[in-house]
């Protein structure tokens, strides 16, 4: 029996809440004032560390993620720097970086810093998208997916499941996907706070695994499809399901403002159903 190939991936958090942006799914906007830890910079050393830890488990990428609209000088060269002193150390490690709207200039600097990959998520359908955000357009996303492929950095795009979209949108929202040709897809699963607008999550266990089906089904055998946030609260004891409906990557540890299964333990299962944890994104 062939063991199946999955890949773990891990994100650091390296500035959290400060985001003056409305949307609605998301604590790390100051307008809904959930509460969530808030700083403006991770020091080097904990993003290093987390790094490092993140090996330890498996993880073949480590995602540094910011709060905000998107990328600025500034930013650029915070994110330059954690790269650079990453890359020191783990020169193999798939750097990613998630830094909202971006142009091509500033892509192609952290390119230059070791940045292997952007991630960029559509959300959701260009038709749904101006019920959950109006501070910055679909479009606007869309033109970033397009700047990082220019830039010759790993697209990484996705979207949310869960926010009160129809059928409709899920599927626009994957054909849009399907048209950028992404290395890779995060799903995440609306995960609800009662300090957002959205507070419910309808999807039940078989419906949550079926849009994991229908994404695998749009976007082909080749891409990565990675299961993110809501996997834990959406999924509970089904979690590695997401394997069987055609799932290959999931994300390990902690989430940004949401805590997941410690790192180490959930290893421990994988390893206890013998799946085949890759050492390499290739």
């Amino acid at each position: 029996m062939n063991r199946k190939k999955i890949y773990l991936c891990a994100i650091c958090n390296v500035q959290s809440g400060t985001c003056n942006e409305d949307c609605k799914f998301c604590t790390q906007s100051v307008k809904y004032k959930a509460n969530i830890q808030r700083y403006k910079e991770k020091s080097l050393d904990d993003i290093i560390k987390e790094a490092k830890i993140a090996v330890s488990n498996k993880a073949i990428g480590y995602c540094l993620v910011t709060a905000g609209a998107g990328l600025d000088d500034k930013k650029v060269e915070f994110i330059a720097k954690i790269a650079k002193s990453i890359k020191k150390e783990i020169s193999d490690l798939n750097l990613i970086a998630c830094n909202g709207i971006a142009s091509l200039d500033h892509l192609k600097e952290l390119k230059k810093a070791g940045i292997n990959s952007y991630n960029h998520n559509l959300e959701t359908s260009k038709e749904f998208y101006p019920t959950i955000c109006t501070t910055h357009s679909w479009e606007d996303r869309y033109q970033t997916c397009l700047n990082i492929k220019s830039a010759n950095l790993n697209l990484c795009s996705g979207g949310i499941f869960g926010m009160g979209e129809a059928q409709e949108d899920r599927i626009s929202m994957l054909n849009s996907i399907k048209e950028l040709n992404p290395q890779s897809m995060p799903i995440n699963f609306f995960h609800p706070n009662d300090a957002l607008p959205l507070t419910k999550n309808t999807l039940d266990k078989q419906e949550a695994l079926d849009l994991i089906k229908l994404s695998r089904e749009t976007l082909g055998k080749d891409i990565m499809i990675m299961v993110a946030g809501g996997r834990e609260s959406t999924l509970k004891d089904d979690q590695y399901k997401v394997f069987e409906y055609g799932a290959n990557s999931i994300v390990i540890g902690n989430y940004l403002t949401t805590n997941g299964k410690i790192a180490s333990k959930e290893l421990e299962d994988l390893e206890k159903l013998n799946f085949d944890i890759a050492s390499t994104c290739n």
